[in-house]
């Protein structure tokens, strides 16, 4: 397959388009000599029109869902956070006034195991992401979503693997030490940052190319693809490799309008959206070696952690994991069964 160029996820919000499009729930007509009213799947994300989020639900859902249901079902796709930002899209979808969304994990806060994929060193690579999240595990993590949020899961898709990038080289531990380091403002991305000796500030992502720029933070993390999206390589000189958490993202609908579906649209939604989510795996690995050559090109230098200093940055993240153990009663059991998967 020919390999692309991907990028990452924008994050404007159009409020005109909130205030037009929220609350039009699904549009009632009639589908040409059939008699059968069809219904309108509004799908909103906050990721650029050319990453690989987008482009699977273009080329495989709407596609799929269109044609397998011969008109009685048609998908509008909002790209940039154009239904709002991931909390007010992810909100509009559990109240119905947005049909869909693929939010990251922003429930994790009511629905602590929706948290766990985020932990730190918890995935090897993609194939150990897929096997667990695509299975019973998967399963598990997204049992309260429908009895707590109102919201049925679909389908895992990635985000990717996050990774330090800075204004200086990271090689060592001791260079973790009073990095100035931006991370999300979400409780367990903060501890991971300061077990590692940085100095954390938490900024909404818009602000992070001028932070950069202004040396107010001397790096980020996230999958490089948003690194090279959002320009960062113009005002960072590395990466490290670091692998240290795998964000995914989730296809949600809401529950009424999903039941409210005949039996054979809710299966051609089901097919489709787990065609579109390993769609989008398999472009977002195809490109990483793509976007880390792009980097390279422009000047930023990649450093793999040996084995030994992932080890180390493992043992020195362990405090995130015994706080959620001593929160959770399953937590631990979770880990072991994930970890051995």
């Amino acid at each position: 397959m020919k390999k692309r160029k991907f990028y990452g996820f924008a994050t404007s919000v159009t409020l005109a388009g909130v205030l037009l499009l929220s609350g039009c729930g699904s549009v009632g007509e009639k589908t040409s000599g059939s008699g059968i009213e069809k219904k309108t799947i509004k799908v909103a994300h906050y990721f650029a029109e050319d990453h690989p989020q987008n482009i699977a639900l273009k080329e495989k859902f709407k596609t799929q869902v269109e044609k397998e249901s011969n008109g009685e079902l048609e998908v509008q796709i909002y790209a940039n956070s154009t239904l709002g930002a991931e909390k007010e899209f992810y909100d509009g979808v559990r109240n119905g006034t947005i049909e869909m969304g693929i939010p990251g994990l922003i429930m994790q806060a009511d629905i602590p195991k929706m948290g766990v994929p985020e932990w730190p060193f918890l995935f090897r690579d993609f194939e150990h992401v897929k096997s667990v999240l695509n299975g019973p595990i998967g399963e598990e993590l997204t049992a309260d979503l429908n009895p707590k949020h109102g919201v049925t899961p679909l389908a895992w898709s990635a985000n990717g693997f996050r990774m330090f990038s800075s204004n200086r080289t990271i090689e060592s531990m001791d260079d973790f030490d009073g990095l100035r380091l931006r991370m999300p403002n979400i409780p367990n991305y903060i501890k991971l940052g300061e077990s590692l000796g940085t100095n954390v500030s938490p900024l909404p992502i818009s602000e992070v190319f001028t932070a950069l720029e202004q040396k107010v933070v001397d790096a980020q993390e996230n999958p490089i693809a948003t690194l090279r999206s959002s320009g960062w390589n113009e005002v960072q000189s590395d990466v490290l490799e670091s692998k240290h958490m795998f964000s995914p993202n989730i296809y949600i609908i809401n529950s009424k309008f999903f039941n409210g579906l005949t039996k054979e649209q809710q299966k051609i939604i089901e097919t489709a959206a787990k065609e579109a989510a390993a769609y989008e795996f398999e472009l977002l690995e195809q490109s990483y070696e793509d976007d880390k050559k792009f980097l390279q090109d422009n000047g930023i230098k990649f450093t793999t952690p040996d084995e030994r200093f992932t080890q180390e940055m493992v043992e020195a993240t362990q405090p995130v994991y015994d706080e959620v153990f001593a929160e959770n009663d399953w937590a631990k059991e979770l880990v072991g069964k994930i970890k051995a998967e």
